[in-house]
């Protein structure tokens, strides 16, 4: 049966229906849009959009989703015949299957623009959420909007037909500024600390070249909350589709899979009108901070360290490579030693027991989380999640060999990709490839080339013999134990 507004209807009232499959309780056909989400993928459809799915599940509200994808096509054009529709499958020990309603429209920004900019402009429009991954912020080293990123060049360039989910959202506002609505609020869910205030730095000065008056006027009413996002969620594969098929019936094109786990914290600022999250799981905090850190350090580092060191040892999954003793092993001595001492935890949050529950995460089976995937963007990951943990324990004299294992094995993941020809997916790729090719297989000599490179390492670390020390001594073991990497952990 394909998935699609009438079948799902006919669904409803069978009697038989699976329990393990859970349909939309609220009428979708009244539902009117009022979110604009964009960035619309995986994650989106796997969490924020679930959790505004719950919401009206219980307590209605018009609270549909408009999804914009920035340019590419697929998900407009597969989610249309299935009137926006879609299956999350929860993958653990029991699964589930829940087909969501929320995503009432699809579009994409590069080449429906002006309807995007509709929907902003909209007063129906309560909020815009994003999930645009950490370059989408297009930020410099500063933390300030980058006036050299090509994308914001451009939007610059011609204001009116902006490309960047920045200029985008400072249009949308100008908009309703110019024709005196109200503003949306605005949610960022990536994964990047103090993402709201990153976000509204960027916004707000992008605002500055459109108008004073603009910029002041979103810096005093707009609402960006800090948040921390969390769910593991895979690359929809082809499996992913005959599973939901087995398991419900449904033929659906588009389904996202997951663990069970999911979490979302917002920061308790969120003025406005929005769905009945708080009464649906969504932790609202004035410590987002705290929670972000810890899943920074902890989780998305520990995701890094498995993607780089799994890759460099031949594993292609999260689920393979925790699965070997060894680096197990070493991701219980690296969260231990380096990582939670770096950490203040959140009020009544067991760091220990929090880092356990994380690596049980990554030893479900059923969730086949592709490494490649993961260590993608490194040159913008890996300074969050591993050397500012690195400087913060220099700092107290505490010890970094472990972290330092972690950057030599992302240095030695792109050593590989360039020794292979293989494509190197990061914003730095070609600066990162460049200093690659021209090392001479001398540890000292090749690290000393790397740190050196510009805007990836502060001050403190380029100038920091013990860091440096660590860094030539995990590289040179890596080098050393090519034929078996899991020696270098030893």
């Amino acid at each position: 049966m394909k998935l699609n507004e009438f079948n799902i209807n006919k669904l409803a009232n069978d009697v038989s229906l699976a329990a393990d499959l859970a349909l939309p309780k609220y009428d979708r056909s009244a539902t009117k849009i009022g979110i604009v989400h964009l960035g619309l993928g995986a994650f989106h459809r796997s969490h924020q959009a679930y959790y505004t799915e719950q919401a009206m599940n219980q307590f209605g509200g018009d609270w549909g989703i408009c999804g914009v994808s920035m340019r590419s096509t697929h998900l407009r054009d597969t989610m249309a015949p299935q009137d926006n529709l879609y299956t999350v499958a929860k993958l653990d020990n029991q699964d589930s299957f829940q087909v969501i309603g929320a995503i009432k429209e699809v579009l994409v920004a590069a080449e429906q623009l002006d309807q995007v900019l509709a929907r902003l402009s909209d007063e129906a429009t309560k909020l815009v959420s994003l999930t645009v991954t950490e370059k989408g912020y297009c930020l410099d080293a500063h933390g300030n909007l980058d006036l050299k990123n090509a994308s914001i060049e451009q939007d610059l360039a011609n204001t009116e037909n902006p490309q960047s989910a920045i200029g985008i959202i400072a249009l949308g506002l100008h908009l309703r500024f110019q024709a005196g609505i109200k503003p949306f609020n605005v949610i960022a869910c990536d994964n990047l600390p103090a993402n709201g205030q990153k976000l509204k730095n960027a916004v707000v000065q992008y605002c500055r070249f459109l108008s004073t008056e603009l910029s002041e006027w979103v810096e005093q009413t707009v609402c960006f909350p800090n948040t921390m996002v969390d769910s593991i969620t895979p690359k929809t594969e082809p499996e992913t589709l005959d599973l939901v098929t087995e398991k419900t019936g449904l033929v659906d094109n588009a389904p996202v899979q997951r663990e069970a786990f999911t979490q979302w914290v917002i920061e308790d600022c969120l003025t406005g009108e929005q769905p009945n999250w708080r009464d649906v799981g969504v932790i609202f905090s004035n410590d987002v901070a705290g929670y972000e850190h810890t899943k920074l350090r902890i989780l998305n580092g520990l995701h890094s360290t498995l993607a780089y060191f799994g890759r460099v040892a031949g594993f292609t999954t999260v689920y393979q490579a925790v699965s070997d003793p060894t680096i197990k092993a070493f991701l219980l001595r690296l969260v231990d030693e380096e990582i939670i001492p770096s950490i203040e935890a959140p009020a009544g949050l067991d760091l220990h027991a929090y880092s356990r529950a994380i690596i049980q995460r990554f030893e479900n089976s059923k969730i086949q989380h592709q490494l490649e995937q993961i260590a993608c963007d490194g040159s913008i990951k890996i300074p969050v999640r591993s050397l500012e943990p690195v400087a913060e324990n220099l700092a107290k004299g505490k010890p970094v060999k472990l972290l330092a294992m972690v950057v030599a094995s992302w240095l030695r993941f792109i050593e590989l990709k360039v020794l292979n020809s293989e494509e190197l997916s990061d914003p730095l790729a070609e600066k990162l490839a460049d200093v690659v090719s021209q090392f001479e297989q001398d540890a000292i000599k090749d690290v000393q080339k790397f740190v050196s490179l510009s805007g990836l390492f502060n001050s403190q670390l380029i100038n920091s013999a013990d860091f440096k020390q660590a860094f030539i001594c995990a590289y040179q073991k890596l080098l050393d134990a090519q034929d078996y990497p899991q020696g270098a952990l030893i």
